[in-house]
């Protein structure tokens, strides 16, 4: 992390974005917890539900961890095919 930037709680950072979607304003929001406007709308945007069927929502954040995951398991299951050819040849 840069220097001189500040760490925000979890449990910070939701409840300003709770403050957002009730109906409050970057510029409120900005001015009243001396935040960047920019800095907000990164959390409500991470924050944000991407519904995927019917009964499943999930928050950009978790979409992004698990693509994070899924290519962290293609890798290794390239990785395993390679060394599975060259079990099998000898």
């Amino acid at each position: 992390m840069a220097r001189g930037q500040k760490q925000y709680t979890e449990e910070f950072k939701n409840t300003i974005v709770e403050l957002y979607n009730s109906g409050k304003s970057l510029a409120e929001l900005s001015s009243e917890y001396a935040l960047s406007k920019s800095t907000i709308s990164g959390w409500v945007k991470k924050k944000k539900s991407v519904t995927l069927d019917k009964n499943t929502t999930i928050t950009a954040e978790e979409y992004q961890a698990m693509q994070k995951k899924n290519k962290q398991l293609e890798e290794e299951l390239e990785i395993l095919k390679k060394a599975m050819g060259i079990f099998a040849r000898k």
